[in-house]
């Protein structure tokens, strides 16, 4: 067969030693073709405690000190060598496996640095500037510390002793060989990458796993294996989020689902809460409008209350809506965070995830039966809670207010409210009116009393004679206080008689309490006011004497004439008269 197969390729032969010569010559042609140094494959067949033996074709074996290797190779393994000798004096195949693993690595390392593809390399040691890398082969390299990491290495131990990718930044020889790697853009690519397949092969819905990496006032960073999704302080659960850190904790590695992905953005938006269902899903089949229910306080803002009923539902108690009476200035006086409260569900909007509660309707509103309660003319004894200058505010009950105008304090006096009464005092008062429409009560004092103008207009007319004491006195005239209270101008023109006398000299004769009798000049009944006059008063006294001299004469059947009249009142005026008649 042996003879067939030969004969096949060459010229024929016709015995065994013409073919035992030929094979002689066919191996050393092959041995005259390889060259020393030239890198060559050949196959383990022996692996004892300190060699490892390897045909590569040759008469002998190729011995290599097991050394040389990483890994111990099994029988039947393919190992690169370099032909060191074809034969030695003892007629040996030297090979070299460490001069063969140098050729290749720095075939491979050229090839890597033109085609930008990363190499393998452990960081051994920490040196100026960077770090030292051996890449194998007893090559090492330079790791510049600010291509060592995407981010700031603030500890530098954390990467000694670890095997790395890096690209070949810069491979020359200035006398002897300079390698320069880098890390950080070999991380990049490997990151944009990364997020690139993320993005194409991850739909939205999809479960995905990550480390919280980051919090912010909206949220949470997590890595999904270098770079970040934001989980929102919305998604974090379907209730009322306050602080982030509430529901996870910085390293702590969670499942999510994807619920946004924004390619042009590289943005991708996490879920927590969407691992339940969401409870609007399910609202009207337990709430309903009208329906009375608890909840409690999450939040307070200076129009409102946030209030959650359960777990992703949360409405809003509006401030006008805390009481039936009491006008409530700050949501903090009345309810605090964490408070359990009662509301009423006014409304709501399931597309908007809205609610609105009341507080005040679970209570009866007063205002309700305020007619009955406090119907006009009922008299009530309460205290002052303000006083204005148009009147004064006095509290029926808790939250309601009637209102004392300054007109219905005194029939007679004109004052105003901050000169009469106190906060604190007590006071009798009448109820005049209620308007529970419009939420208003009055009160008056002065109802209290009978009305003093209608017994004074029953008993006096213009130019009814009056007696009283002068109140006050002013620039323009003085007061006059009549009984019932009541008090009317006397003009300093009405003061005096004759019109030669001055007013003002006149108006000086008169002081506070002094006791005068006068005329009712004007009353204006409608505006509750009343004139007196001195001087008419006089003119009417004159009259009346008058009247009463002429009717004595006309009983003693005397003739008389006006001019004997006044004869006789100044011949009564006169020094003489007592003589003179």
């Amino acid at each position: 067969m042996a003879e067939r197969e030969v004969a096949s390729d060459t010229t024929p032969v016709k015995s065994g030693e013409n073919i035992q010569t030929q094979l002689q010559e066919e191996y050393l042609k092959t041995l005259e073709q390889l060259e020393e140094g030239q890198l060559i494959e050949g196959k383990v067949i022996q692996v004892t405690s300190d060699q490892v033996f390897i045909d590569v074709g040759y008469k002998s074996e190729g011995k290599i000190p097991i050394t040389e290797f990483s890994e111990i190779p099994n029988i039947g393994d393919a190992v690169s060598v370099i032909l060191i000798a074809k034969e030695n004096r003892h007629g040996e195949v030297i090979v070299s496996k460490q001069k063969a693993d140098a050729k290749l690595f720095w075939k491979n390392l050229r090839q890597a640095f033109t085609d930008k593809r990363p190499v393998e390399g452990t960081v051994e040691k920490q040196v100026k500037g960077g770090f030292d890398v051996h890449l194998g082969a007893g090559v090492h390299a330079f790791l510049p510390v600010s291509q060592a990491d995407i981010q700031k290495i603030d500890n530098p131990e954390k990467i000694l002793g670890k095997k790395l990718s890096f690209y070949v930044e810069r491979l020359y020889s200035d006398g002897k060989i300079n390698i320069v790697v880098n890390r950080r853009k070999c991380m990049e690519d490997e990151l944009e990458k990364r997020r690139n397949d993320f993005f194409e092969k991850t739909p939205i819905g999809s479960d995905v796993t990550g480390t919280v990496k980051s919090f912010t006032s909206f949220g949470a960073f997590i890595d999904l294996g270098g770079f970040d999704g934001l989980l929102h302080i919305n998604d974090m659960s379907w209730g009322h989020v306050t602080r982030p850190k509430d529901f996870v904790k910085k390293g702590q590695e969670i499942n999510l689902k994807v619920i946004r992905i924004d390619r042009e953005e590289k943005r991708i938006n996490l879920s927590l809460k969407h691992y339940s269902d969401d409870p609007w899903v399910h609202f009207e089949e337990k709430y309903h409008v009208n329906d009375i229910v608890k909840g409690k306080v999450t939040k307070l803002t200076d129009f409102g209350a946030f209030i959650e009923l359960e777990e992703g539902i949360e409405g809003l108690a509006h401030i006008s809506e805390f009481s039936w009476v009491k006008k409530i200035q700050r949501p903090q006086d009345l309810l605090k965070p964490a408070d359990a409260v009662e509301c009423m569900i006014l409304g709501y909007d399931l597309q908007a995830g809205r609610v609105s509660l009341g507080l005040k309707q679970v209570q009866d509103n007063p205002w309700e039966s305020i007619e009955e309660k406090y119907h006009a003319g009922k008299r009530i004894k309460r205290k002052v809670v303000k006083v204005t200058n148009a009147g004064a505010f006095v509290e029926l009950e808790d939250g309601i207010d009637g209102f004392l105008h300054v007109d219905d304090i005194s029939w007679t006096r004109k004052a105003k409210g901050q000169n009469n009464l106190a906060v604190g005092q007590e006071i009798e008062v009448m109820v005049i009116s209620v308007d529970k429409e419009n939420r208003n009560v009055k009160l008056g004092i002065k109802q209290l009393t009978d009305d003093p103008w209608k017994d004074f207009l029953e008993n006096n007319k213009i130019g009814s004679s009056v007696e009283g004491e002068i109140a006050s006195v002013t620039d323009f005239g003085l007061f006059l206080r009549v009984p019932g209270g009541i008090e009317g101008l006397i003009h300093k023109t009405n003061l005096v008689e004759n019109r030669e006398e001055d007013p003002d000299e006149a108006l000086k004769k008169y002081k506070v309490g002094d006791k005068l009798k006068a005329i009712v000049l004007d009353i204006q009944n409608d505006k509750q006011k009343v004139a007196f006059s001195i001087r008419d008063y006089e003119k009417k006294m004159q009259r009346d004497e008058m009247s009463r001299y002429m009717a004595k004469e006309e009983a003693s059947d005397s003739t008389y004439t006006l001019g004997a009249v006044f004869k006789s009142r100044n011949s009564d005026n006169s020094p003489d008269s007592d003589t003179a008649v």
